[in-house]
Formats: structure tokens, sequence, C-alpha cells
């Protein structure tokens, strides 16, 4: 039976119109002679979303009975029986209930397409499993509806339903997507235009990466290795030479000129060596790079232009930029094709662009004989013996006489020295013993033959060689030494840059392991510690399907400390490269310590702030306690005085002023005790089923406030929430009185409730001044008040118990703006729900 095709409508934010667009297309296809029906839609009361549905044939729900309440479900036999062409089914992470064929729609899903159905669905970008946690860090708002990233990925077609973050939250103030009742709370909870913004940018990035592997999947089955030009992709080549700034913009300008172009920098460290980089001219070009919108890497490579062109590929790039060589004429005659030739030759279908500088073809300098013996070398070595010997000796013999024997010997010294110096030993012994020879047979008497009539020329030839193996010594020496200084100054070279990755702000653990990744040429690092992977970081092509058919080499295993391991997979590494590994593992230890550290010293935060709030409660006592004692101390004396003579109206206002004394000193202490067992984590909390009506009525009673004060919006189809009645009376009264106190004259304070997943929002809105962004968290501290200039409102703690009392019954308290200006303090409390609850417990804080 051929397989079904699933069709995804994925959406940034709930209202942008998925369902609306499914609905659309489905009419689309039955009006084109397709079987369509309606598996499951979801309105939400939205009468454009189903008056869109009526034409389409809708297979009926299958009703599950839990707890006592009549679910309604997808009813996945009847679809299967029915077997349309294309089956509807909105919200595909929603979880079915209990009793149903399949814990999750997906899954019905998956049988429908198993069973030949295609399938058009719905999603929104929170749902994605991967994407989790970082949609709760946008909004806020954790999602337990989830859908695994395997599923979407496995679409035949994903489709993002756009929608501005404007127009979405005109179109929830229109009433288009929420019912009255929680627009308000909508507005100024997840639909914030910063939020849809995020949103929106993620759902088009995610969408953007999934085409983007689809691609390299495809190029990697089908063997495609030549560029394509979906996007440009600019790697700029740095050295750390002065021309790396002109060079980078020019790479900024060539990205900018298609959409979606893409700007990468890459520095290549040899292993024998680069040409000594300034760290902080590379520094301030990874700013730049960075600044323009690029991406700054850096690799160690034996051949550089090769490696540049290797990571070239690997990046899939259309254009690489080099700069002219800085050598002079000379040198580059001397020293033959430079890096640039060599790019430009081995490149392929890469556009090359090799940009003039300022720096280019400096001024003249003697052309460096490299920094170690390569095989290379010893064959230049051999090559200018063969050469150079022959020619020397045309030479000679050409102008030879009886005076020109010294400066004979001395021209094959020099030739058996510069052989030295550029092939070392062997080239050298080669040469002496060559010139040795020539030198006998065409300019010592007798002439044409090899004779050694005197001992002392024995002697001679002898010295000859003994010149040529100290000169070759020297040179190995020198070369040696250049290696392994230039190899410690690339070491130093990587260890400082990941070192500035961990300076500039970035994650220590991610930074040390991408770099090794990136500086060894490995296919995958990953960091673990008791099983689990703490960080990885693998090749952008390491993981496509079909790349290779070869087996991947066993992965290497470096212990970190006692604490984790790392887990390289690629090539061997060389005994000089796992010296530096060693270093980069002491640094990913220190990194690991640090962590448990801070771990550390973040528990410890919290006994600080008792110990500040101990001081600052016994400095309070003493400055806000003093005036309502200190009036009714006078007042009782006034009362007690046997040489006043006191009228009844004076008795009575004496003992007024005493009893009110006496009851603001009594809600002090009580506030005073209140703080202090929250913070010793003593208070007590009573949760159980709690309907909001009655708490804010009596909250509403006890202040004496009525409907010309406060406005009251409270649906009566909010769930009970979970809490402590007469805490959260409490917390309301303190609020209330917060927003009552800065509401202008004539106008009311509201408060009003609204539901949200599984949490019950109350919120209690003024019109007053408002709050600034940057200073609502400081109105939650303890004997904080406004401006801190006010003081015959109490000690300010009003706030800071209504967060403590709100959070000790599991809920939060959190201060926002009101639409039009003002402060709203919003209570989120959970829904009360089927687990059991203890009668009570101890809150700590």
């Amino acid at each position: 039976m051929k397989r079904g095709r699933l069709r995804v409508l994925l959406g940034a934010a709930p209202g942008v119109g998925k369902t609306y667009s499914m609905l659309e297309e489905g009419r689309r296809l039955q009006g084109e002679g397709g079987d369509v029906v309606v598996a499951i839609v979801e309105t939400h009361g939205r009468a454009a979303t189903a008056l869109l549905a009526e034409g389409l044939e809708v297979v009926p729900r299958m009703l599950v009975q839990h707890r006592g309440i009549q679910l309604s479900e997808l009813d996945l036999a009847a679809v299967l029986a029915r077997r349309p062409e294309i089956a509807l089914v909105d919200e595909l992470a929603h979880t079915n209930a209990p009793g149903s064929v399949n814990p999750k729609r997906y899954l019905d899903v998956e049988a429908m397409l198993a069973a030949g159905i295609d399938v058009i669905s719905t999603v929104n970008i929170q749902h994605i499993e991967s994407l989790n946690d970082v949609v709760q860090q946008i909004t806020g708002v954790p999602q337990r509806e989830t859908l695994p990233d395997a599923v979407l990925r496995a679409a035949d077609q994903v489709e993002v339903v756009d929608l501005a973050p404007q127009a979405l939250r005109d179109r929830l103030a229109e009433g288009n997507v929420y019912p009255a009742a929680r627009i308000d709370a909508a507005l100024s909870n997840y639909f914030r235009l910063g939020n849809l913004t995020a949103l929106r940018e993620l759902a088009l990035l995610w969408l953007a990466d999934e085409v983007d592997t689809a691609l390299q999947s495809y190029r990697a089955e089908h063997g495609i290795s030549t560029k394509w030009e979906a996007r440009e992709r600019v790697v700029v080549a740095l050295t750390g030479g002065p021309e790396g700034d002109t060079l980078i913009r020019r790479g900024a300008r060539i990205a900018a000129r298609s959409a979606g172009g893409e700007l990468v920098a890459a520095h290549v460290i040899s292993q024998d060596g680069l040409a000594a980089a300034h760290p902080g001219a590379l520094a301030t070009q990874r700013a730049l790079v960075e600044e323009l919108g690029g991406s700054y890497h850096q690799v160690v490579g034996d051949d550089i232009p090769r490696a540049l062109v290797e990571f070239a590929r690997a990046a899939n790039a259309t254009q690489l930029v080099i700069g002219v060589s800085r050598r002079n004429r000379l040198t580059a005659a001397l020293s033959g094709p430079g890096i640039g030739s060599t790019i430009t030759r081995e490149s392929g279908d890469i556009d090359v662009h090799i940009v003039t500088h300022s720096a280019a073809g400096g001024k003249f300098v003697l052309p460096r004989l490299g920094g170690s013996l390569t095989v290379r070398r010893r064959l230049a070595g051999f090559a200018l013996a063969l050469i150079g010997g022959p020619l020397l000796t045309w030479l000679l013999v050409s102008f030879r006489s009886e005076e020109s024997i010294t400066s004979d010997v001395l021209s094959y010294q020099l030739l058996v020295v510069v052989v030295a110096l550029v092939g070392g030993l062997w080239p050298a012994l080669f040469a002496a013993l060559l010139s040795g020879l020539t030198l006998d047979y065409f300019l010592v008497q007798p002439l044409y033959t090899v004779t050694v009539a005197e001992p002392l020329h024995l002697f001679a030839l002898s010295l000859y060689l003994v010149n040529a193996l100290l000169v070759s010594y020297v040179v190995d020496q020198a070369a040696r030494r250049t290696r392994t200084a230039r190899r410690a100054a690339a070491e130093s070279e990587l260890l400082a840059t990941v070192a500035g990755s961990v300076l500039r702000g970035e994650d220590a653990l991610q930074a040390l392991v991408t770099r090794t990744r990136e500086a060894f040429g490995l296919d995958r690092v990953r960091l673990l510690a008791g099983g689990a992977v703490l960080v990885e970081a693998s090749a952008a092509d390491a993981a496509a399907p079909g790349a290779s058919d070869v087996p991947a080499p066993p992965a290497t295993m470096v212990p970190i400390g006692s604490r984790a391991t790392l887990e390289l997979s690629g090539p061997d590494l060389a005994a000089s490269e796992r010296r530096l590994l060693s270093v980069i593992a002491s640094q990913i230890d220190a990194a690991l310590e640090h962590r448990d550290l801070a771990q550390t010293a973040s528990e410890l935060g919290p006994l600080e702030e008792a110990d500040r709030m101990r001081s600052a409660l016994l400095a309070a006592v003493g400055h806000d306690l003093r005036r309502p004692l200190a009036a009714a101390t006078t007042a009782i004396s006034g009362l007690r005085a046997t040489d006043i003579t006191l009228t009844d109206s004076d008795r009575t206002e004496l003992l007024a002023t005493a009893g009110e004394s006496l009851d603001t000193l009594a809600s002090l202490v009580t506030n005073l005790l209140d703080v202090s067992r929250l913070q010793a984590g003593a208070l007590a909390v009573s949760l159980g089923p709690v309907d909001l009506a009655d708490v804010v009525l009596p909250a509403l009673d006890e202040l004496g406030l009525g409907p010309d004060t406060v406005q009251l919006d409270l649906p009566v189809e909010t769930a009970p929430v979970l809490a402590d009645p007469g805490l959260l009376q409490r917390a309301v009264v303190n609020l209330l009185t917060n927003a009552i106190r800065f509401s202008p004259a004539g106008t009311p304070a509201r408060v009003s409730a609204s539901r949200f997943a599984d949490t019950v929002q109350l919120r209690i809105m003024d019109q007053g001044p408002g709050i600034p962004a940057d200073r609502r968290g400081d109105v939650f501290v303890p004997f904080q008040r406004l401006g801190d200039t006010d003081n015959a409102t109490g000690l300010g703690l009003g706030l800071a118990l209504s967060k403590g009392f709100v959070e000790g019954m599991g809920g939060t308290l959190e201060a926002d703006d009101t639409p039009g200006g003002g402060l709203t303090m919003v209570i989120t409390l959970p829904t009360v729900t089927s687990t059991a609850v203890p009668a009570s417990n101890e809150v700590s804080p």
C-alpha cells in the first residue's frame, strides 16, 4: 500500500491562521474533485474559522469519559473506516485523553499515513520538542504538549503560515483570536510584541535550517561535491596581517549582494607554523567579522592552501577571498609560487577573489628559507647540487688560470654551504663529494684525471666534508628549533582564541569543545559526564546520511580529571597534537570546576539574602515602630494624668488615638512576623480548591471598597485555583491597597481573572504613574517604597509579603504595564488538578 503524504502548516503563535489556511486548502482540493474530510478541527470559538469548515465532510468525534468529564477526541477508527483521500487534522502536538487509541495525536496521523491517507495538519513552533526550552525562555510559559522533532522532519512538506507580530496583536485586540475576557491578559503576557517577533524569527530560522539540511543531505546522497549557489557563502582567508580588515570588508560586500549571503572568516594555523601573526591583530579582525554578522573559524593544517580550500568546500562556499601576496617580486621568484597561486589552482568551481591592498608587494627583504627540512627541501638541495655544480664548473673552467685555484676552491666551498642551507645533511655531503671530484678532475694538475698524489690533498678533501657536515648540522638544529617555536606559537594562538571566546561571554565548555573540533579537524567532539552528554560539537556535514560508506574509526576517549570524559571522533592525532589536547583537557577540567563552584555559590545566595533581610528587619523595627508606639504611649499617659482635667471629647479623642496607634502597631508586628516566617521557611500553608470570587469579595469588604472604587471582571467559567484562602486574601488586600493608593481620583481600579493553559491569572490594575521596567523588581524587596520618600505608610512590606504568600502557594506575582498607563499586578496560580494535595506544608523562600 502506498504511504500517505504529510503536509504540516507551521505557525509562530496561536492566531496566525494555520487552521484557517488548512480549511481553505481543504476546500480548494475538494473543489478540484478530491475526497476531503475534516478528521478534527479546533475553531476555538472563531466564527470565521467555523464558517470556513461548513461544506466539508466532518467525521464525528469520539467521546471519552475521564474522571466524570466528557471529552471529545479524534475518532481514528472512523477515519480509517471512511478512508478518504485527504484528512484535515488540527493541532498535531495535541495530547489525547486517557482511554484513546494513541496517547498523542501525531500517532493517530501516523496510522492514517500508513493506511495511505494524505494528511494536512497544523502545529506551532513552541510545540517542537527541541525548541521547548528556548520558547520558555522567550515567553516564560512552559509548553507541556510537545512534538518530537523527528515527526516534523519526516513530513513531506512543511510550510510556514506567517503573520507580522503587530498584525497578530491587532487581530487579537479585535477579538478574532481569544474571547474578550482573555484579550488584556494575552496582550500583556504571551502576545507581547517582543515575544511574537522572537517566535516568528524562530519559526523562519527553523524552516531555513531544515531546507539547508535537506539540501546538504541531497548533495551527500547523490555524491555532489560541486558548489550549489543556493546562497552566497563567502570565505575570507586571514593571516593576521594588515590586509585583514580590507579583505573582511570586501567579503562582507560580496555576501551582501545576495539575499541570505553568509560571511565566514578562516585562519589556518600550520603544523609547521605560519608567519607569526600578531594576536591583537587577529582579535581585532575577529571582532570586525562578528560586527559584520559573520563567523570566525580557526583550523590546523600542514598544507595551508589545501586546508583553506577543504574548509571552503566543507562550508559549501561559493566565493573565496584572499589577499595579494606581501612578498616582493624577487622573493617570489626565488621561493616559487605562493599560497594565492596554489589556492587558485586547487579551488575548482569556487570563485577566488585576489584582493589588492596597501601591504601588497612589500619592501625588499631576504627570502626566508623555511622552518623544517621537508622532503621538498631535501630534493631542492640535490637539484641545486646537480644543476649548480656543472654550471659553476663550466664558469670556472672558462676563466681558469694558474693563479685561480684559490678562488676555485672557495667557489666550490660556497656551493656546498648553499646546498647545506637549502637541503641539509645528505645534499651537502653529495655536493661536497661531487665538487671535490670535479675540482680535482677539471682544475687541478694533471687535468682530466682523478688522482690524489699527496696525502695533504686527501686531508683537504676530508676538511671539505667536515665543513659540509658542520653547516648542515647547524641548519638541521635551526630548522628543528624554528619548527618547535612556530608550533608553540600556533598552539598558544589556538589557546588564546579559546580563552578569548570564554572572555567574550561565550559558554566556556561549549567554546572549548567547539574550538577543539575545529582546530584538529575532527568530525565530532563530545563532553560526557555520568553517561550524559554535557556539550557536543559536530561538523556541519558529519551527520549527513549517505555521506560515506566507509565505517567511522573508533572514538578516542580522553579523561578530564575525575569529572568527565572527552570523546573524539575523527582522524587519529599526532603526538604533538595530543600534547596540545592535554592542555585543552586541563582547561576543560578547570571550566568544570568553575561551574561547580558557581553552582555552590548560587546555593549560598539565599543565605546571604536571609542575612540581609534580618539586618533590614532590625533597622526597620527601630524606625517604623517608634511612631505608633509613641502615639499610643502619649495618649494613655494623658488618660492617666491626674493633674489635667479632660472633657469627654478629649477623652474620646485620646482613646481613638491610642486604639488607632495600637491597631497600626499590631498590623506592623504581624507583617514583621510574617516576613520572619517566610524567611525562615516556617509559614504554614493549607492548600485546597479556592474560587477567586470567595477571596476577592471578602477582600473588598475588608477594605470597604465599592463598585465606584473597584471594577470586577471575574468570569464564571474560571476554574478554581489551588491556594490557601487566608493567605491569598491577605495578598489581594495588600495589592488592592496599593492599587487604590496610586489610582487617580475618580478612576477605579480593576480586578480581572483569566485562564491560561493550566493556570489562572488574577490581575489587579491601576491607571497610576506606573513603575519603570528597570525598577519593578525593587518593589518586591522588603522595606522598599516607591521613591523611598513616604514614611507614613508602614514598613514597605505589603508587596514583599504578597509575593511571599503567592510563591508559598506555588504561584507567581509579577508587575506589568497596564494598557493605557499604570501598573498591573498579576497573580498566577495553578488550577485544581486530580493530584492529591497535602493539607498543609512549610514554605521555603
